[in-house]
């Protein structure tokens, strides 16, 4: 089970960086543009993390930490997949495309790099999957598929070939709502352009959960602020994202909730006002929350 402590770890290290929210909300209806602006933004992301990271670690230094050479010649192709994402899109956006930010990425070593890489993968995925309701052409819809398949492919191999790991989660992937994705990619952006167009993400307090990898049933921690949550004396519960399906815990009175039984894979959680059961919805109150619930070879997977 080497790949959900890993992943972990990297996302728990990335949490602490307070890096500053740069999006606003927007609230005109959203716009195909928009919706390319953020996906560039996730990709601008993902191309840099794999440039710093490949760049840093050789051959030499991926044969230390004990991966066969193909493994860092795997990558190499991945970070030509995303580069050519970035052109792609703006390509598409032309004069409206955002340039690349300021990142810091939570790695120290060839198996750091490759949990935050499927980490990273898996996300991507999910916000493709969770901004393709708001796209209108259908040729763009097409393409964004095309490229959200890809990222789909680099995660399984990541979790699969590498960490040793399953290629999937269950019959269905996350998509996640564009508020939950940008709490979860803005703790590696350290600074933006100012010339970058508005976002269509709405900044969300952080939050974190103790211990960062709970099992199913357990009774674990939330962490987030207070004066930026508040419940004004209503129920609050935790929302656990596992697929199509969302499932509910009450947080009590001392920020405690328990686990639900029935999830696999990686399971995202926020802390939400209402029993929503659209796992898109943006009526979460904290960003995201990342862990993973693994599974054996031998178990049903339905």
């Amino acid at each position: 089970m080497f790949r959900y402590g890993t992943i972990l770890a990297a996302f728990c290290a990335a949490s602490v960086l307070a890096a500053p929210h740069i999006a606003k909300r927007a609230d005109a209806q959203v716009t195909d543009a928009q919706v390319l602006q953020f996906a560039l933004t996730l990709e601008h992301l993902e191309s840099t993390f794999y440039n710093q990271a490949l760049d840093k670690f050789d051959d030499q230094a991926f044969a230390n930490a004990g991966y066969p050479s193909w493994v860092r010649g795997r990558f190499e192709q991945i970070r030509m997949h995303e580069q050519t994402h970035v052109e792609f899109l703006t390509t598409a956006l032309g004069d409206a495309a955002p340039q690349a930010c300021t990142y810091d990425f939570p790695y120290n070593d060839p198996t750091s790099f490759v949990a935050l890489s499927m980490a990273l993968e898996t996300v991507g995925q999910s916000a493709y999957m969770g901004a393709a309701q708001f796209l209108q052409d259908k040729q763009t819809l097409t393409q964004a598929a095309s490229i959200l398949a890809v990222e789909s492919r680099h995660a399984a191999w990541a979790s699969s070939a590498v960490l040793k790991g399953s290629a999937w989660d269950g019959a269905f992937e996350t998509p996640l709502s564009v508020n939950g994705v940008y709490s979860l990619a803005s703790q590696f952006i350290v600074s933006c352009p100012d010339s970058n167009p508005q976002l269509i993400a709405k900044p969300l307090p952080k939050l974190t959960i103790d211990p960062a990898n709970p099992t199913a049933g357990q009774r674990i921690k939330f962490t987030y602020n207070h004066d930026e949550v508040k419940s004004d004396g209503a129920q609050l519960y935790v929302a656990w994202f596992d697929g199509i399906t969302v499932q509910h815990s009450d947080l009590g009175g001392d920020d405690m909730a328990s686990v639900p039984d029935g999830l696999q894979g990686t399971v995202y959680g926020a802390i939400v006002k209402t029993k929503e059961s659209n796992p898109t919805s943006q009526d979460i109150l904290t960003g995201l929350v990342m862990f993973e619930i693994g599974f054996p070879s031998y178990a049903a997977n339905p």
